[in-house]
């Protein structure tokens, strides 16, 4: 017998430290199965009033505890994703529809970006300045924002959304975290791990929302005085939105949005590693990575080659022997698909998979390389986000910059070569927040500063972003 909705699970908030079931809710849906796996509460501006309350409340004790205590506490939460794993990683997969395996790889990485920022808890610091006049003395602080609205989505939740709320927290800002309807459990883990280690009430706070609130209330929220600042990571589309939002209320905002992220392959590559980590770059998560390679410019001289040498490297690792990769929705196979037949009927060739293949369900599709790309084509500027990448023919380089900067967005490259010299001409010039040698495009890790330009946002998560977190109050005295 199938689940009732009265014997399904239903996804509460985290408000104020206990569990809040709001009048709404709404259905998430597995998309590897179509089925239900539980349901979700729906916010209203009830919690929303509420949530902001609790974390204003929280503040001001939060703020004032030791970097030591914030550290040991942090320290501990790790542990506790080390302890839950297993139950974790089963939220993320019945939800997302993932694999195993980066349901895994997402709970590794955060919890290396939870001792890495416990760890640099001490580096926050302020400074005691000479001033022009004698006899006065001069402090510059570094002190927390306040309450912080921290926004993740749903295709590395816990990467995104723990990095979302720890750096802020170990700032001494309290959170709220906005999650993601299509994986609010992950949402509700991140904050149920750091309370069982000792984060104190209304520290993080966790609300959801359906998709046709989402414009009430995050303006309802980001418009609260007690907001002091804003971290987002998602579309550009949204992105844009919330940056509105943020300067209309003049609040400083983080933003890490998406990218049609290049690699180049040049003559001197090794071609075997080059389409291993292109092919993992372009196909992991089903393409479904802000940092996924949508664009692979192939010197001339070893595009055959290399074509050749990609497409048994998608075979290895995504070919036929394996699941077709699920996708968070038809909508996203369908705007993949879209995109591939336009760029076909404009002149654009196949060189890898089917783009109208049949697959078990509506959200699957398997990998997909094209090529003869041209502007004038939908796929040259549009973020694909899901299976699909397009080979482009270079011959020098600054061919290859033209085509790697033609576009609106400039969050993460990749170069293949074995000259450094020439790898890191192309990494000065390439207009990204990130350029990785002889590495794909998909790379991120604590002690890295993370973090894109152009359209791709503005401000830095991971190592650097402690900072992001602290401003700066000058106080002068006389001695």
């Amino acid at each position: 017998m199938g689940s009732t909705a009265e014997d399904l699970h239903t996804v509460p908030f985290l408000i104020g430290g206990k569990e809040v079931h709001p009048e709404k809710s709404f259905e998430v849906v597995n998309p590897a199965t179509g089925k239900v796996v539980h349901r979700c509460g729906a916010a209203s501006e009830k919690e929303v009033k509420a949530a902001v309350e609790a974390a204003s409340k929280a503040f001001k004790t939060w703020k004032n505890t030791t970097p030591k205590s914030r550290r040991d506490i942090l320290f501990k939460a790790a542990s506790v994703i080390e302890r839950r794993k297993e139950e974790l990683a089963g939220y993320m997969v019945a939800e997302t529809g993932c694999s195993q395996h980066w349901a895994e790889f997402n709970l590794k990485v955060a919890q290396d970006l939870i001792v890495d920022v416990a760890g640099r808890l001490a580096t926050i610091e302020g400074s005691f300045p000479a001033t022009e006049t004698e006899g006065v003395g001069a402090l510059v602080l570094r002190e927390p924002f306040g309450v912080v609205l921290a926004i993740a989505p749903w295709n590395a939740p816990y990467i995104l959304g723990i990095r979302s709320v720890v750096f802020p927290l170990a700032a001494g800002n309290t959170v709220i975290l906005k999650g993601t309807e299509l994986a609010p459990r992950v949402m509700w883990a991140i904050a149920d791990v750091l309370r069982e280690a000792g984060v104190p009430d209304g520290a993080v706070n966790v609300l959801v929302h359906e998709p046709s609130a989402a414009a009430e209330i995050t303006q309802s929220l980001i418009a609260n005085p007690e907001i002091k600042k804003i971290n987002f990571t998602g579309s550009t589309v949204v992105g844009r939105i919330i940056a509105k939002l943020a300067g209309e209320n003049l609040k400083p905002v983080l933003l890490e949005l998406g990218g049609k992220n290049p690699a180049i392959v040049w003559e001197d590559a090794d071609l075997d590693l080059a389409a291993i980590e292109c092919a993992k770059g372009s196909f992991l998560n089903s393409g479904q990575i802000c940092m996924a390679t949508d664009r692979i410019l192939v010197h001339k001289k070893v595009r055959a080659e290399f074509e050749d040498k990609l497409k048994k490297a998608i075979d290895q690792i995504f070919g036929p022997q394996t699941e077709a990769p699920v996708l968070i929705h038809a909508p996203s196979v369908d705007k993949n698909k879209k995109l591939l037949n336009d760029a076909v009927s404009k002149g654009a060739k196949v060189l890898y998979g089917d783009i109208n293949a049949e697959e078990p369900s509506k959200t699957r599709m398997r990998p997909v390389v094209i090529s003869d790309v041209t502007p004038n084509m939908d796929i040259y500027q549009t973020e694909s986000f899901g299976p699909s990448v397009a080979l482009y023919d270079i011959e020098t380089e600054e061919e290859a910059l033209r085509i790697a900067n033609d576009t609106e967005y400039g969050l993460s490259s990749a170069v293949f070569t074995e000259d450094l010299r020439r790898g890191l001409r192309f990494a000065k010039e390439i207009e990204t927040g990130a350029v990785h040698i002889n590495h794909m495009t998909v790379h991120d890790e604590s002690a890295l500063p993370h973090g894109g330009a152009k359209a791709s946002g503005y401000g830095r998560f991971n190592s650097f972003a402690i900072n992001e977190w602290v401003r700066t109050k000058t106080v002068t005295f006389k001695m």
